[in-house]
């Protein structure tokens, strides 16, 4: 029987403390607020009991920082997609930022094994006078474990209304897209970090952050299958193909640390679930 989970998380700004609430419906919830950097900004683990995703199953996320709070979410674990009989699984997240707030959506990778049907959406709901700092990363197959990426589509959809969309479909079978050096030459980790404002991005701030990122890349063993582009005034992205997971997750990290630096003027305040 499919798994239908829906979990509805809020921060808001109390006596200068960023408090997270949330509802949840089937088995989707975060664990304790913890608060490693001050009251100010609130780390929260999301958990799927379950562990993974079959054919009908729905994950549905709702967060919303409301004025002047700060969240960061996470999650233990990679989400799995699994092999479907033929029915679609879904997970969608939706993340709203009201004028004033911070959030960052940082949660480990969704990994598509062989025979899947998977839908990954990502919405990014930026006010005016908020900011957002996320990354998406997916791994097709576990090609180290023998389990490669042999049959199975991934629709993925990253979007920030009328501002910026990304959207592709990888089908198994496309092997041109898979292999072709012009596609993903081989690779089987696909990532992104991104950096949203709801109004322009000052040029210099901009600026200051694709310089970080590029040199980043250029020191990176990825360095050959990574960029960093500013797409829209609102947007600032890197992009990185690589074989596996680790090293799109070590270059994830490093920029993630150093925008946190430089356009928050914040320490790259580790989550602990990441060093268990």
């Amino acid at each position: 029987m499919p798994w239908h989970a829906r979990l509805d998380l809020d921060y808001q700004l109390e006596q200068q403390r960023s408090v997270a609430r949330f509802r949840h419906d089937g088995p989707l919830r975060i664990l304790q607020s913890l608060y490693p950097e001050g009251d100010a900004v609130c780390h929260n683990v999301l958990v799927h009991p379950p562990g993974g995703l079959v054919g009908g199953d729905t994950l549905d996320i709702r967060v919303h920082a409301k004025a002047g709070a700060h969240g960061l979410i996470t999650t233990p674990g990679a989400s799995r997609f699994y092999r479907s009989d033929g029915e679609l699984a879904l997970q969608r997240a939706d993340l709203t930022a009201d004028a004033g707030s911070r959030l960052e959506w940082l949660p480990l990778e969704a990994i598509c094994y062989s025979g899947c049907r998977a839908e990954n959406r990502l919405t990014l709901r930026v006010a005016e006078g908020a900011e957002l700092i996320g990354w998406d990363v997916t791994a097709l197959g576990l090609p180290h474990a023998g389990k490669p990426f042999e049959l199975g589509t991934l629709q993925q959809h990253i979007e920030v209304p009328g501002v910026w969309l990304e959207r592709g479909r990888i089908d198994a079978a496309d092997h041109r897209l898979l292999q072709s050096p012009v596609g993903f030459a081989g690779h089987r980790c696909i990532a992104s970090i991104f950096f949203v404002a709801g109004s322009p991005i000052d040029r210099a701030r901009r600026d200051a952050a694709l310089d970080i990122a590029r040199s980043l890349i250029d020191a990176h063993a990825l360095h050959e299958s990574a960029g960093a582009t500013s797409p829209h005034a609102e947007i600032i992205v890197l992009r990185a193909l690589a074989p596996v997971v680790e090293p799109a997750m070590h270059l994830l990290r490093q920029v993630w640390m150093a925008w946190r630096s430089e356009l928050w003027k914040l320490p790259g305040q580790a989550p602990r679930i990441w060093s268990m």
